[in-house]
């Protein structure tokens, strides 16, 4: 392997874990027992743990409006599903629902946002694209907060006036659509 001056030699956690793996399942791969499977299994998903951006496992998860909390009182809800994307470590797919088991969803929207940056004072920001609008996701705190350049654009995912626009709060756990 030649390198040019400008590369430096398995500079990123990623590399180095996956030529790790590989070899690890280079040297294993005459032993087809179930436990080495699951151990592989483990291995695989680690690896895809590891090929994401630590700003990307800091933001994964679910979020909800504050209205979440009173859905057994009958109350619309909107949550938000944030997912690591596979094919690139920088970005995340985000899925924008509302409740759906009293009535028809209001909100319903899906997208990629890409990583911007992060700082102390602004959190983690990510943007995508809707209706021809940037879109900003702020996460700070446990927040999510969804803002766009035209913030009627995003009225456009939401039926009865509605809005992605907001603030959501990170759940501990999944949520619960119906």
């Amino acid at each position: 392997m030649t390198l040019r001056a400008s590369q430096k030699p398995y500079t990123s956690l990623a590399m180095l874990t996956a030529i790790f793996i590989s070899s690890a399942s280079l040297v294993g791969c005459n032993n087809t027992s179930s436990a080495t499977s699951t151990s592989t299994m483990a291995t695989a998903s680690l690896a895809t743990v590891a090929a994401v951006s630590p700003a990307v496992q800091v933001v994964v998860g679910d979020y909800v409006s504050d209205s979440y909390s009173q859905r057994h009182q009958g109350y619309d809800w909107v949550a938000v599903k944030v997912q690591a994307d596979e094919n690139d470590q920088n970005s995340v797919h985000i899925t924008v629902r509302s409740r759906d088991d009293i009535k028809t969803p209001t909100c319903t929207f899906d997208g990629q946002a890409k990583l911007m940056g992060q700082d102390q004072a602004h959190g983690i920001i990510f943007e995508t694209t809707a209706n021809d609008s940037k879109v900003f996701l702020q996460f700070q705190g446990g927040q999510l907060t969804i803002d766009s350049d035209d913030k009627y654009a995003l009225n456009y995912y939401c039926s009865g006036g509605g809005s992605i626009v907001g603030d959501y709060q990170k759940l501990a756990g999944e949520v619960e659509l119906n």
